[in-house]
């Protein structure tokens, strides 16, 4: 009799890809993927802490499992993620949710599988929340769903401690896989026909640090030496560790995209100095004339956090300056969310929400005309894009270059994994729409 799994995932693509790494070790137990939580024999919530609506999120969707959970006892579900690495986050959930029968953590995902087994012999619920252990674990097999794109986590957890950050707390300290693995792993994926990898960690700048192993910079370069057509995509980078060396490697080779997400969060120094960032608005522009130097067509995203705490208008407008100085081609935006166990959060002069809610609409504002104007500059232009899926709803296929824009077109074949240069006629917002050439 066939057995079904349904993962609910929340937050960032890290989430994604360990998101992957569960339907794994499902589909090593005999389990299939299903479309919804009706038919699954087992549901697996992989959370995320980050911001508030996100645990509100996992919360509201556990509670609407009760019903299904009485309808069917045999049903497993289980939560992990960072929301159950929190201290005390565990305990709270058993007491809110008693129908819940695994809880696990971010350190432990790789003893998912015996986990599972564990308690398909026992009627209680197993709940294991190891701590950081500083060891990487090797070996996972996960089930990817999102050809022709591969992630590959390189790093784990953070050593930054920024404020108003949870993720040293759930993720732990930051620790490198060893480059042969790492190496070894994009060769595979090469060779199964992936075209686009995308290296993984919260701070993929800092690389090797503390080992004998090599830079960021140099295990880019010896991914970007590897044969066959693909391209070569990273994230998340942190300011103070963007170095000329990685500036220089980008600008060598091809298959490294020519796009860079390097969050900026604030364009006060004051308010960088409260969230230790380590460095300042002049340090994030001179960075930017070094990226420029070499490699002047560069599209640069960002992250950029308002409302918090202490932040006052002339840092608010600060931030504003920052983001027409740079030009950024696109970001995210976010209203600080107070994160208990952090340090902002026991920090006075907490903002409004009203405040808040204005200052987030005017950067959304600001952002969404960059973004429209660095779209529309494309229009006439023939542009190569790594086709990715069907919009069904267009009928058309898209795709994004290697800057990161969405570019949509016609074709009677399925261009899912090909490479397509399409002219652009006409400019959406963020997306493209052309003709294939």
């Amino acid at each position: 009799m066939k057995k079904f799994y349904y993962i609910i995932t929340y937050g960032c693509q890290m989430n994604v890809h360990e998101s992957e790494k569960i339907a794994g070790i499902l589909r090593e137990l005999g389990y299939e993927s299903c479309d919804g939580a009706e038919r699954a024999d087992i549901v697996v919530f992989n959370t995320c802490c980050i911001r508030e609506n996100a645990e509100n999120h996992a919360f509201g969707n556990i509670g609407m499992l009760k019903k299904l959970k009485s309808e069917n006892r045999n049903m497993i579900i289980a939560v992990g993620g960072c929301l159950t690495q929190q201290m005390g986050k565990a305990d709270n959930l058993k007491s809110k949710f008693p129908y819940v029968d695994i809880i696990f953590g971010t350190h432990n995902l790789h003893k998912l599988k015996e986990l599972i087994i564990l308690k398909e012999k026992q009627k209680k619920a197993v709940i294991q929340i190891e701590e950081d252990s500083g060891v990487v674990y090797e070996g996972d097999s996960p089930f990817r769903t999102s050809y022709p794109n591969a992630w590959v986590n390189i790093t784990y957890g953070c050593n930054n401690f920024c404020s108003y950050c949870i993720v040293p707390y759930v993720r732990g300290r930051e620790r490198s896989r060893k480059s042969e693995d790492i190496i070894a792993e994009v060769k595979t994926l090469i060779a199964e026909g992936y075209k686009e990898i995308t290296l993984l960690g919260q701070n993929v700048n800092s690389y090797g640090n503390g080992t004998d192993d090599i830079s960021f910079p140099k295990l880019l370069e010896s991914i970007a030496l590897l044969d066959g057509k693909f391209r070569l995509r990273f994230m998340t980078s942190h300011p103070k560790d963007f170095s000329e060396e990685l500036a220089a490697v980008m600008a060598k080779y091809p298959k490294i995209c020519r796009c860079l997400h390097l969050p900026v969060q604030s364009g006060s120094n004051a308010i960088l100095k409260q969230m230790n960032r380590k460095y300042t608005v002049e340090d994030y522009l001179a960075k930017m004339e070094i990226l420029h130097r070499y490699i002047p067509d560069c599209a640069v995203t960002t992250d950029i956090i308002v409302g918090f705490p202490g932040e006052s208008d002339e840092d608010f407008a600060a931030t504003l300056d920052l983001v027409k100085r740079v030009n950024f081609a696109s970001a995210f935006t976010f209203v600080y969310s107070k994160r208990e166990g952090t340090v902002a959060a026991k920090m006075p002069c907490q903002i409004s929400e009203e405040v808040s809610k204005s200052r987030i609409m005017k950067l959304v504002e600001l952002v969404n005309a960059q973004t429209r104007r660095h779209t529309e500059s494309y229009v006439g232009k023939t542009i190569e894009i790594l086709c990715e899926d069907f919009d069904a709803k267009k009928q058309m296929y898209m795709g994004r270059d290697e800057y990161g824009r969405m570019g949509y077109f016609k074709s009677d074949v399925n261009e899912i994994g090909n490479f397509v240069n399409i002219r652009v006629q006409k400019a959406n917002g963020v997306s493209r729409l052309g003709e294939r050439v």
